[in-house]
């Protein structure tokens, strides 16, 4: 990975060129270093006739001297005055030393280096980053790599990894925050910046079912603030889930309505029917050891109903207070 979606570059060094010449006139160079492709070119060589130093006027015949630009200086002051300074070491690239130049900036070859790892990036690719740094490549995509929330080193492309809401993590450092072993793609549950695996979750945090006693890892219910798995809240005739339907608990059992219905509820002394807490008939009048549902519960002569109102009982029926003297 490269910074801001760059290429990498290439550089190569300027060369290094030894000619000779015989004859001609003006000047006569017996060698010369020319330095070109760059926006400050200059040529090196050792000077033949009288001319002086551009700069300190010393006379530069039989001896190396640089021009550029036109002008004819001693290496002396072509390093004072005229050489490009080097970008990593600030100091000047002298007129027999070789440079390298990337928009507008300069390095003695040996200097072009890798800011991380000090690898030499003479024509290897490279990024230029902030304070004018070079980086190798490999560099370049470590550095510029999520980093993992675990161990905080680089994700490099290839690496088995877990990401969870925007953070990510090796695969091996992504671990339970209770028994340390990875999880990896494995399941778990987040508290917090915590992370746990099923087991630890279940023995720490999760609600153990009123029946079973087994911990409640997903879904459940809850009954006079008491959890239970779904699956063991059921009727107990039928085994039927009770869980969103109607039931009757009778001395720590539950029943569904029908189960409750014909198993468990009493019998009206007068309709027959099952006397339940479901509907109509919620209600319930009781004499001596007989049931009725209070709108059942009425004059055997009249029908009026004698819920809450006073009744005579005569050879085993009901009436209200007014029919036993007609008869």
């Amino acid at each position: 990975m490269l910074s801001n979606g760059a290429a990498p570059n290439r550089l190569r060094g300027c060369e290094l060129c030894y000619r000779g010449a015989a004859g001609g006139s003006g000047l006569l160079i017996m060698a010369f270093h020319r330095h070109t492709g760059g926006p400050g070119s200059y040529t090196v060589g050792t000077m033949s006739e009288r001319f002086d130093c551009h700069y300190c006027r010393d006379a530069l015949h039989g001896k190396k001297y640089v021009q550029k630009e036109g002008r004819h200086c001693c290496v002396k002051c072509f390093e004072k005055f005229c050489a490009n300074t080097c970008t990593e070491c600030k100091k000047p690239i002298g007129a027999d030393s070789k440079e390298l130049h990337f928009k507008n900036r300069y390095w003695h070859d040996n200097c072009f280096r890798c800011f991380k790892c000090y690898t030499s990036l003479v024509n290897e690719p490279f990024m230029l980053r902030e304070n004018n740094k070079v980086w190798c490549s490999d560099c370049t995509a470590k550095e510029d790599a999520p980093r993992c929330k675990g161990c905080f080193k680089p994700i490099i492309a290839g690496d088995q990894n877990v990401e969870y809401k925007k953070m990510v993590w090796h695969k091996d450092c992504f671990t339970c925050s209770q028994c340390k072993q990875v999880i990896g793609s494995g399941s778990f549950f987040p508290k917090g910046d915590d992370f746990y695996c099923v087991s630890c979750h279940e023995h720490k945090f999760a609600k153990t079912c009123a029946k079973c006693k087994n911990p409640i890892t997903s879904g459940g219910l809850t009954y006079q603030e008491q959890p239970w798995h779904s699956e063991c809240f059921i009727c107990s005739n039928c085994k039927k889930q009770l869980g969103g339907k109607r039931f009757t608990a009778v001395e720590d059992e539950f029943y569904c309505v029908e189960c409750y219905k014909e198993c468990v509820a009493k019998k009206c002394a007068g309709c027959k029917n099952p006397i339940t807490g479901f509907g109509r008939g919620t209600s319930v009048v009781n004499y001596e050891d007989e049931s009725w549902h209070d709108y059942c519960f009425k004059c055997t002569k009249c029908a009026r109903g004698l819920a809450n109102k006073r009744f005579v009982c005569h050879n085993g029926k009901i009436y209200c207070a007014e029919c036993p003297k007609r008869l």
